[in-house]
């Protein structure tokens, strides 16, 4: 489970979480949704501590992150929205250097990786720098490097973006069956139609404040009639919240 109480951050006099309150059940796909700026990638980035609230508290499981952050972080897959990082490395000493950092031996992670190269159809050898890779193709190597360890929690940021369709649709699929198992999928997208099809639950945003939590299902109880676009659009410019 994933708790967050009161979580504040500004980058200069924009504020960009206004005391956020969300919890993640184990099981369960859990959607950020809201549009650019809304708060999503920075309460992604502090969950897998790339950058620091300036208040409030995040549980995982019932630790502290503040506490007990480089436990928790290797419980976390995370991909960027931005396949930017580690650009000058090869594709494999990429990979090799994720595996290290959980710790995987080298049968594990060989046969980690042949599945997920499976799984979105990867066929190079690569012994390419990532930076020579199509934006679509790095965004494929994030991912396999994300799940070689094979995490509880995978917390992604718009990780279709980029992808092939069929590529898309096995992530998907590989997300309903992490969470069958009981542990946590966390991702954010601008895309309704993506997040009807996969969540469980979602949280609504706007600059930085939470406008809804819950299922669909609550949402749309809520504006009978109504198909998911308008009910988003409407939502996003009022002032009012709503939640469970």
């Amino acid at each position: 489970m994933i708790k967050i109480e009161g979580l504040c951050k500004k980058y200069g006099d924009k504020v960009a979480l206004n005391n956020l309150n969300v919890q993640i059940n184990d099981g369960e796909i859990f959607g950020l949704i809201g549009h650019n700026g809304a708060g999503k990638s920075t309460t992604i980035k502090t969950l897998v501590s790339v950058i620091n609230s300036d208040s409030g508290k995040i549980f995982i499981d019932n630790k502290s992150l503040s506490e007990n952050r480089n436990e928790i972080k290797k419980s976390i897959g995370y991909v960027s929205d931005t396949p930017d990082l580690f650009l000058k490395l090869p594709v494999k000493s990429y990979w090799d250097f994720i595996s290290k950092v959980f710790e995987i031996n080298d049968e594990d992670k060989e046969s980690r990786i042949e599945e997920l190269k499976k799984v979105f159809s990867i066929d190079e050898k690569f012994d390419c720098t990532i930076e020579e890779l199509s934006h679509g193709m790095r965004q494929k190597v994030f991912i396999v490097g994300a799940l070689i360890s094979n995490p509880k929690i995978w917390i992604l940021d718009e990780p279709m973006t980029g992808l092939d369709p069929q590529s898309s649709f096995n992530l998907k699929k590989l997300m309903r069956e992490h969470t069958r198992k009981g542990n946590i999928v966390l991702f954010s997208t601008h895309v309704l139609e993506v997040a009807e099809a996969l969540c469980d639950r979602i949280c609504i945003l706007k600059e930085g404040k939470v406008l809804f939590v819950g299922t669909l299902e609550e949402l749309k109880s809520k504006n009978i009639g109504e198909t998911l676009e308008d009910i988003y659009l409407k939502m996003i410019s009022e002032e009012g919240a709503i939640s469970e």
